[in-house]
């Protein structure tokens, strides 16, 4: 059987719901506070997410939510519609609007089901106010399922407001490896994205179609755009596949950070400053929806 608690603790700034199954050996950890980002998540009894301690979420946005954008936007800066617009600028080094606008918004839960066999969680942030960069409303709801064979994460946009606003979407979450050396993805691509000195997208190149695209010791921050909604990881004690509900316009963004064996495997809707060069980039008419689900399932 599984359960569902919820922990809220507003002095120490702490709220977060965890699933679990009687046998321990699937757990998830999401912080509501942190844009109802998965913390922690344990599949058929191997840790795939965990904390990254000593790096913080504000260094890592692990397993952030990325809307209205993912990724970058150049300046922070964009028009839509003949109008121009500016996020604020949150990653200040080199001058950019980074990975959205609802990694740190606290998400309310609006629902939860437990069966015999596995478990849901449905998650909300509203957004009232016309903020400046992005002067429009909207709901974003969160969908985690749980259960012995996967995760499920099904994102639900919808425009509140009078006006269609421009948006991609992303996923940001690290994954763990007992050796990330040894590991290896399997993705159909054969473009990748040409970054300038500010990791913004500036071209696209051809690559050399991979059967295996051998991790080892590279230092990846890269972005292919992909032909299939199919994206698998391969490690020495674990391996999951990743399925798009999108059948086009799927991108992969992989990271390696400063932390060992682990690596960000990013799916994506559009790529950095799509608010401006318009790769993925879609209009949502107001009060249509936007869905897209991730399944990730584990072997």
């Amino acid at each position: 059987m599984y359960k569902i608690s919820h922990t809220q603790k507003l002095d120490d700034n702490v709220d977060y719901i965890e699933v679990e199954n009687s046998e321990k050996t699937v757990y998830a950890k999401i912080f509501l506070n942190l844009g109802a980002s998965l913390q922690e998540l344990i599949l058929n009894g191997h840790h795939l997410i965990k904390d990254l301690h000593p790096l913080t979420y504000e260094d890592t946005y692990a397993s952030s939510i990325l809307f209205p954008f993912a990724n970058r936007i150049k300046d922070g800066a964009y028009t839509f519609q003949g109008k121009s617009y500016a996020f604020k600028i949150n990653e200040k080094p080199l001058n950019n609007a980074l990975h959205g606008l609802v990694y740190n918004k606290t998400f309310k839960l609006v629902k939860q089901h437990v069966t015999q066999n596995g478990a849901e969680v449905i998650l909300l942030y509203t957004e009232a106010d016309r903020v400046n960069g992005f002067p429009y409303k909207y709901t974003i709801q969160l969908t985690y399922s749980l259960s012995k064979d996967g995760l499920g994460l099904k994102i639900s946009v919808k425009n509140e407001d009078i006006k269609p606003f421009p948006f991609t979407l992303g996923w940001h979450p690290y994954f763990l490896s007992d050796n990330l050396y040894e590991s290896t993805l399997n993705f159909d691509a054969d473009k990748t994205c040409v970054f300038d000195e500010r990791n913004i997208t500036i071209g696209l190149k051809d690559i050399a179609k991979n059967e295996v695209f051998k991790v080892e010791d590279k230092s990846l921050d890269d972005c292919f755009v992909l032909n299939t909604n199919k994206i698998v990881f391969n490690t020495p004690k674990y391996k999951f596949t990743v399925i798009s509900s999108s059948d086009k316009g799927n991108f992969l963004q992989l990271y390696t950070p400063p932390h060992a064996n682990t690596i960000a495997i990013e799916p994506t809707t559009g790529v950095s400053d799509s608010f401006n060069n318009g790769m993925g980039l879609q209009t949502l008419q107001p009060k249509q929806i936007y869905n897209i689900s991730w399944d990730l399932k584990i072997e």
